[in-house]
């Protein structure tokens, strides 16, 4: 069974952030579209472990097999590798990756493989130390650390998230597709989405990827498209792959969603860009919702999932 929404859009994909907290301040940042504060600080109202794993157990009944683990920085949690172990125990579950700064990467590689973890995705929008540190507060060699430790645990594959921020990381991109060429990994451009971030910051940073992409066109000896992840643009270079990431501004992004999301503190959100349609299912979980009760909620909610574009122009 696989649960389609009111626009013909199958529900494939889960992302639950566990934590609002990040140890970085990427000034990028979507924050998974939470409205939250400081995001050092995070919220105090952060689900459980067995209420993760809960909601992750009705959703993979529901006919959803791929979660993505995200935050904040959810390897701050305590018990983020006990939270991959019980997600990667329940059957019918296809794909459980994590989102990460790779900050603290390093010391958990092995042991996140080991419960069950199948890949990660990690933030690095620059190789140049001076321009990290601006744009995150954090040193470059810990994340770099933390990348060999995953490739070398056998995480795969390793992506590399590059956000693409005009005048500042955009002269980095040759020497990103060469670093994932060396490594292994593959690199995802990413255009700035227009969350969490002010207007004057967007307008000033914001960089239409046209151009990188004609040049990858070029290059690539093929071209595949993810049908069931926003339609998105996979480059087959030589010796390294590159995709490339329109965000909502791309009518393809939000036509081809395939995605619900779990907030922090326990509420699904259909849409990255709104928060005006959530769904409580931490309450009625908290106050001993059966099951069916929780799978009503599931089904409220993706009922809610309406192309942003769609929605916008009406």
């Amino acid at each position: 069974m696989v649960l389609i929404d009111s626009c013909g859009r199958p529900l494939l994909n889960l992302r639950i952030a566990i934590t609002s907290k990040c140890n970085l301040q990427c000034i990028y940042c979507h924050k998974e579209g939470e409205e939250i504060g400081s995001c050092s600080k995070g919220t105090t109202n952060e689900m459980e472990l067995y209420e993760i794993i809960r909601i992750a157990k009705i959703s993979v009944n529901l006919g959803i097999s791929r979660i993505k683990i995200t935050g904040g920085e959810p390897l701050v949690r305590n018990d983020v590798c006990e939270i991959i172990k019980e997600i990667s125990k329940i059957p019918g579950i296809k794909d459980l990756s994590i989102a990460t700064n790779g900050v603290m990467l390093k010391s958990k590689a092995i042991e996140l493989k080991e419960c069950g973890l199948k890949r990660v995705n990690i933030s690095l929008p620059t190789l140049n130390p001076h321009t990290y540190n601006n744009l995150t507060n954090g040193k470059i060699e810990n994340v770099l650390s933390g990348i060999k430790s995953a490739i070398a645990a056998g995480l795969n594959p390793v992506k590399l998230n590059m956000v693409v921020l005009n005048n500042i990381n955009v002269i980095d991109i040759p020497n990103m597709i060469e670093y994932a060429r060396k490594t292994g990994a593959i690199l995802q451009l990413i255009e700035l989405d227009p969350i969490n971030v002010n207007k004057q910051y967007y307008s000033d940073y914001h960089k239409f990827l046209d151009d990188q992409e004609d040049f990858l066109k070029k290059k690539a000896f093929r071209i595949d498209t993810r049908r069931f992840m926003h339609n998105r643009k996979i480059y087959r270079l030589q010796g390294v792959t590159v995709e490339v990431v329109h965000p909502i501004e791309n009518s393809e992004f939000c036509m081809h969603c395939t995605r619900l999301r779990v907030t922090s503190d326990g509420k699904l959100k259909p849409c990255l860009m709104k928060n005006d349609n959530t769904v409580n299912i931490i309450g009625s979980l908290r106050n001993g919702a059966s099951d069916q009760e929780l799978k009503e909620l599931f089904l409220e909610a993706n009922q809610m999932r309406v192309p942003y574009n769609k929605e916008k122009k009406q």
